[in-house]
């Protein structure tokens, strides 16, 4: 997208998913057709769902990890579920770890869009939070901060699109730092991931259940 615009972002996106689909079908498999077919459309659920709550301060925790649920977190039990199997394995734990792993790997990002560095991970600091989008460290401020810090958060979500709201980004971060959100966010995405790897703990020694661990350690360690 940076490099060669929106148009030509959307195009290769189409293609990636089309050739996707080409892939599924040579897998030849209608039970890998069916996770990956329900996995997109709930995604799409939860897309919509996250429109509808662009802007909107009220937004509970409960609520909003609902959305992340039916999007990331969705997208990650698909894509770890129809590894199960195309290997013939059982699919109960291997969609727990899938769900857990990508709802950790969502609330970091969450995280990052207020703490990290623009050059590594590919986006602007509060560029959310200028989309409007309620993420889980601006509710809990909300729900935790003193009315000064509440108005300042409030401010921000609820002005998206207005011109005449300036939202100092600045001033929003060092509330949430203030208000201990960041923190209680990592805290979650920790204990998501720590699920994660409860739920794959019993399979066989390996260098995949390995790999599998060190991937929920990387979701949340991830800069």
């Amino acid at each position: 997208n940076a490099e060669f615009g929106n148009g030509a972002s959307v195009l290769v996106g189409d293609f990636l998913y089309s050739r996707a689909f080409q892939m599924m079908v040579g897998v030849g498999s209608m039970d890998v057709m069916r996770v990956l077919a329900e996995a997109t459309n709930i995604i799409s659920e939860g897309e919509v769902l996250q429109l509808m709550n662009i802007g909107d301060a009220d937004i509970d925790e409960e609520n909003y990890l609902r959305v992340v649920r039916y999007k990331t977190a969705k997208l990650f039990e698909a894509a770890a579920r129809v590894g199960a199997l195309v290997g013939d394995a059982k699919a109960t734990q291997i969609d727990q770890y899938g769900m857990h792993l990508g709802t950790a790997f969502q609330l970091i990002d969450d995280v990052l869009d207020y703490s990290g560095q623009a050059d590594e991970i590919g986006k602007n600091l509060g560029d959310d939070l200028a989309e409007g989008k309620p993420t889980l460290p601006l509710i809990y401020a909300l729900r935790t901060g003193n009315i000064a810090q509440q108005k300042i958060i409030r401010n921000a979500i609820e002005g998206v699109g207005d011109p005449s709201v300036e939202v100092d980004i600045a001033n929003v971060v060092a509330t949430l730092v203030a208000t201990g959100a960041l923190d209680y966010t990592t805290a979650c995405a920790r204990r998501e991931a720590e699920t994660a790897r409860d739920a794959v703990a019993n399979l066989p020694k390996s260098s995949y259940r390995d790999a599998l661990m060190q991937l929920a350690a990387f979701s949340v360690d991830r800069r």
